[in-house]
């Protein structure tokens, strides 16, 4: 039996990322499909991951195929759908997890719960705001339309995807997100580097251990 165990009723967010050496926070990206969301996430994760950080990235691929398999593309699923992202981002980001999420999330409304839902995580009195940042992914939808790896836009010009965003569903554009990329003016490698020159300045990559050491990475 260990008899080096100490029992914590109630175990603080900072305590966790002191414990972690990281401090958790959530990456969300949000642009209409063909945009680069995806590729910048894949892109900025495994930088972090390179940098010594716990990060991890949650996008179509791992959530739509199963934790959000029984939803659709109505609005009432596609808000359904951002609403369980949100809360599983901001469990991430509690653990002292970096959550990175790729999605189209084509709603004000529904990326404000996001943020909200962040801003409002507490579970000890201690406990401050999860950070959320907003990464808009900008591109004009002909040449979004142009890209089109899928031929996504093709059929939902043909009208064989009813509920397309940009075509027959709206996507209401971004109106303060902390970052914005025209990923058709930069390269993946100088988004994720101001995405990383944002994420520095706002001190989210550096943490004061206890001792009052700064750790960097």
């Amino acid at each position: 039996m260990a008899t080096n165990i100490t029992w914590h009723p109630s175990l603080s967010r900072s305590e966790r990322n002191t414990l972690r050496k990281q401090r958790g926070f959530t990456i969300w990206f949000t642009g209409l499909s063909a945009s680069g969301k995806s590729t910048i996430a894949t892109a900025l994760e495994q930088h972090l991951l390179h940098l010594g950080l716990a990060a991890y990235r949650l996008d179509g691929d791992n959530v739509r195929f199963g934790l959000n398999k029984d939803l659709g593309f109505t609005e009432k699923d596609r808000n359904e759908n951002i609403r369980r992202i949100a809360e599983v981002a901001k469990l991430f980001a509690d653990s002292s997890t970096i959550a990175i999420t790729s999605f189209i999330s084509p709603y004000r409304a529904d990326r404000a719960i996001a943020r909200n839902l962040h801003a409002e995580a507490k579970t000890h009195p201690d406990d401050e705001p999860i950070a959320f940042i907003e990464v808009f992914v900008d591109i004009p939808i002909e040449v979004a339309e142009q890209r089109d790896p899928k031929g996504l836009y093709k059929k939902a010009r043909e009208g064989k995807i009813p509920e397309f965003t940009g075509i027959s569903a709206p996507y209401e554009e971004p109106e303060n997100a902390e970052v914005r990329i025209r990923s058709d003016q930069k390269s993946v490698e100088e988004a994720v580097q101001e995405i990383v020159d944002y994420l520095d300045k706002k001190g989210l990559l550096k943490l004061s251990s206890a001792d009052g050491r700064g750790l960097e990475y």
